[in-house]
């Protein structure tokens, strides 16, 4: 018998959903030809279309949240023209293929430089668009939480929490220092990422200086080994967004100043 398309859609819909019973009882309908089933198809498709899209509206909120993403971040709001950022390469990451390659990104610049802007818009694109699992974090706070999880006799949870996603986000490495066995954690838990999830670090250092931070300079030669493997580099300069505003606003202000005394 020749099935309508719009019905077997449905089926389809339904399975996707997960509403097997459903589904059967539907495929049952359409084999029999049931015209009652038919008449009802324009009405169950366009309910099925609404539920599919609010639970796909609901998993985004709920990967946005489980991500814990600082604040709220996208591209729209990078000033690019104010940035020694890479536009066309930050552009190129932002379509997350480098994901789908197990890719590693490392931002690196001075303070205020957009940094972490940048990653979080590249996790929060990740998550929206592309349905990936992302998780952010202050390094020196996963770093103490590593090292608290090794104090309580854990080892290991949150690597295996980790390793199930598809971007790991690690912020301001290098900012605040951290003990020798937290930098040992460290490379533990990014040499279990290494080709299993991307991850994406922003930091001030350059790599010759990341020794310093890990404590152990065989180690970080093997971290950079696995991390540089296959990565790509966004350089934001050394030229505080922040600072510039703060000076390019002085100085409107002594010029509206300055205006009024001669005026």
């Amino acid at each position: 018998m020749r099935h309508d398309p719009a019905s077997a859609a449905i089926v389809i819909m339904l399975r996707s959903l997960k509403m097997y019973g459903m589904a059967q009882a539907a495929s049952d309908l359409m084999e029999q030809g049931s015209p009652a089933f038919e008449a009802a198809v324009p009405i169950i498709s366009q309910l099925l279309k609404a539920e599919t899209a609010e639970r796909e509206v609901r998993s985004i909120a709920y990967q946005i949240k489980a991500a814990r993403f600082p604040t709220y971040k996208d591209l729209t709001g990078f000033d690019f023209a104010s940035s020694e950022a890479n536009e066309a390469l930050v552009r190129q990451l932002h379509h997350c293929e480098f994901i789908d390659n197990a890719d590693n990104v490392v931002l690196v610049g001075g303070p205020g430089t957009g940094k972490t802007h940048l990653a979080t818009a590249l996790g929060v694109q990740a998550v929206e668009h592309h349905r990936k699992k992302v998780r952010f974090f202050s390094t020196v706070e996963l770093v103490n939480a590593l090292e608290k999880e090794k104090a309580l006799g854990k080892t290991g949870q949150i690597t295996e929490r980790l390793v199930r996603s598809d971007l790991v986000i690690l912020d301001e490495l290098g900012y605040l220092p951290f003990s020798a066995s937290g930098g040992a954690l460290l490379f533990h838990l990014l040499s279990k990422l290494y080709e299993r999830a991307s991850v994406a670090i922003t930091t001030n250092l350059s790599f010759s200086e990341w020794a310093g931070v890990l404590g152990d300079a065989k180690m970080t030669t093997a971290l950079l080994d696995r991390l540089t493997h296959h990565y790509h580099i966004v350089e934001t300069g050394n030229d505080s967004f922040r600072f510039k505003a703060s000076a390019a606003a002085t100085k409107r202000r002594k010029e509206k100043t300055k205006n009024l005394t001669t005026a």
